[in-house]
């Protein structure tokens, strides 16, 4: 477990360079966000408009722990670091989390490759998804 977050901690920072290099915390800030939900009979629906938002986003590996501070902050306690993956367009870290309300959930920071590296967190409840448009804080 130690050697995989180890490894997870290197890859953020290859991905995440502009943080200083001893950094445990990398810090983001939102530009907007949009939610997927699935229907009463089991199949998604459509993304919602997008909604702008300034909001910022903490990710801190010495507390295991993602911070939205939206006007109600959202914390997500990390469970488990995903081995990370990449792929020709993708690159995926994932966290198995619970939330401040101890419902069990999945983000992932996601940096497209194809799109100038940009960079999407998204929080995957099973029945709804919310994916937040990220940028390194400076």
């Amino acid at each position: 477990m130690m050697i995989q977050k180890l490894l997870f901690i290197g890859l953020l920072f290859f991905c995440f360079g502009s943080q200083e290099a001893n950094a445990q915390s990398y810090n983001f800030n939102t530009s907007g966000f949009s939610v997927l939900e699935k229907s009463a009979n089991g199949k998604w629906g459509k993304w919602s408009d997008l909604e702008l938002a300034n909001i910022r986003v903490t990710l801190d590996t010495n507390k295991n722990r993602i911070v939205i501070y939206s006007q109600v902050i959202q914390l997500f306690q990390i469970l488990d670091y995903q081995p990370s993956s990449e792929s020709k367009t993708d690159i995926v870290y994932t966290f198995s989390c619970v939330d401040n309300d101890g419902v069990d959930c999945t983000l992932s920071i996601i940096t497209r490759k194809n799109q100038d590296n940009r960079k999407q967190l998204y929080i995957n409840y099973g029945d709804q998804i919310i994916v937040y448009n990220i940028f390194n804080a400076d």
